[in-house]
């Protein structure tokens, strides 16, 4: 009995947290160079940013980022800049510079594209 509790109170917090289950690469639409990117997203940006909600962890959330006129810190959302931003880091954000491959950067900018 305490089991089907905790499962149902757990439940109720996450519905009222607007949780969502995490969708799958073919969900989403994504192709094999986005599918890897999301993978780098998941490994080096998740633990801070939010890809799809507007809250995040810490730092910004990403929803839209590419979309947008301007970044967070008030720059232009451009690919040019949003690559700097990701290699020699900003203000909070640490540089990944020493971090990502080039393969992996572009697969990671393919990736935020969707979002």
């Amino acid at each position: 009995m305490p089991a089907l509790l905790f499962t149902a109170l757990l439940t109720a917090a996450l519905a009222g947290c607007g949780w969502q289950r995490r969708k799958t690469d073919q969900e989403l639409g994504l192709n094999p160079e986005q599918a890897r990117g999301r993978r780098v997203f998941d490994r080096y940006c998740d633990r801070c940013h939010n890809p799809y909600g507007s809250w995040s962890w810490g730092g910004p959330s990403l929803a839209g980022v590419m979309r947008k006129k301007y970044l967070p810190s008030g720059t232009p959302a451009n690919e040019q800049r949003v690559r700097e931003v990701i290699q020699l880091g900003k203000a909070k954000m640490p540089s990944f510079r020493n971090e990502l491959t080039q393969e992996q950067l572009d697969e990671l900018m393919a990736y935020l594209h969707t979002l």
